[in-house]
């Protein structure tokens, strides 16, 4: 079975979105560029995390990488308390806070998922886009989270979706075998710890945690040729230049691989 450790060490040989960039790593545009190809790729990540909503609020990210995301809650105007198990991922974040100067807004925590004890809550989003299906016991870190929540906090989580485009392609590609989809569910083969849900089992786990589900929906199909795409070349696969834009988008909200849930804690709905 696969550790904490385990978790940590993948991250910090490669974090994520580390190679988004030929730039220096750790210079300004560098951090330009990364956070530019992220958005280009997953264009939904802006819309689900609504960063200009939380201006003058306290939000929790968990998972925060290298940053992008932590960034533009702290640009929008928030409180921003940013988690990850990497140090090295948490180190980059720091430097790109600092080079975009946001530092003051942000407090960074080296920390696990499972175990999270912080300062600083109750906070008014929990925000963990990528983030809790790559730690050993995901329900345990979700039901952690009631521990940063009052009454009327959201919860924004990205988990990956089992019944998708992605796991299609990686049987079509590689074929079954136990643990097939942490083996190729990130660039870099062979992730320690890969989950993937259903929407009934996100649901259920949600509930389990003490959370009710206000939204929960799919999108994200990459459409792009792996070798092109690593060469910066954003040339996309036969299918997709067939199939034309408007029913990949149609197909994305069915199959894709990012399961986008909004939640609230349950005990909140009757507070007075």
């Amino acid at each position: 079975m696969k550790t904490i450790q385990d978790v940590q060490k993948y991250w910090d040989d490669r974090p994520c979105n580390i190679r988004h960039s030929q730039e220096p790593v750790g210079s300004y545009d560098y951090f330009n560029e990364v956070e530019k190809r992220k958005y280009f790729v997953e264009p939904h990540i802006p819309t689900f995390a609504d960063f200009d909503h939380w201006k003058g609020k306290k939000v929790l990210e968990i998972g925060c990488g290298i940053g992008t995301d932590t960034i533009n809650f702290a640009r929008a105007g928030a409180e921003v308390t940013a988690v990850d198990i990497s140090s090295y991922s948490l180190q980059l974040a720091k430097i790109r806070a600092n080079i975009m100067g946001v530092k003051d807004k942000i407090q960074f925590f080296h920390a696990d998922a499972e175990t999270l004890q912080i300062s600083g809550g109750p906070f008014d989003l929990i925000y963990s886009f990528g983030c809790l299906h790559h730690t050993p016991n995901p329900i345990a870190a979700i039901k952690n989270l009631q521990i940063y929540c009052h009454s009327k906090t959201t919860v924004k989580l990205m988990l990956y979706h089992k019944h998708s485009w992605k796991v299609l392609e990686m049987l079509f590609h590689y074929g079954y075998s136990p643990n097939f989809i942490a083996k190729y569910s990130e660039a870099e083969f062979n992730c320690p710890v890969t989950f993937a849900y259903s929407k009934d089992e996100a649901r259920q786990i949600m509930e389990d945690a003490g959370f009710k589900i206000e939204d929960i929906h799919v999108d994200h199909i990459f459409p792009y040729i792996v070798s092109e795409y690593k060469n910066y070349n954003y040339k996309k696969k036969r299918i997709w230049r067939i199939i034309g834009d408007h029913d990949f988008h149609w197909l994305e909200k069915k199959l894709g691989w990012h399961l986008l849930i909004t939640a609230t804690p349950k005990w909140g709905e009757n507070w007075q």
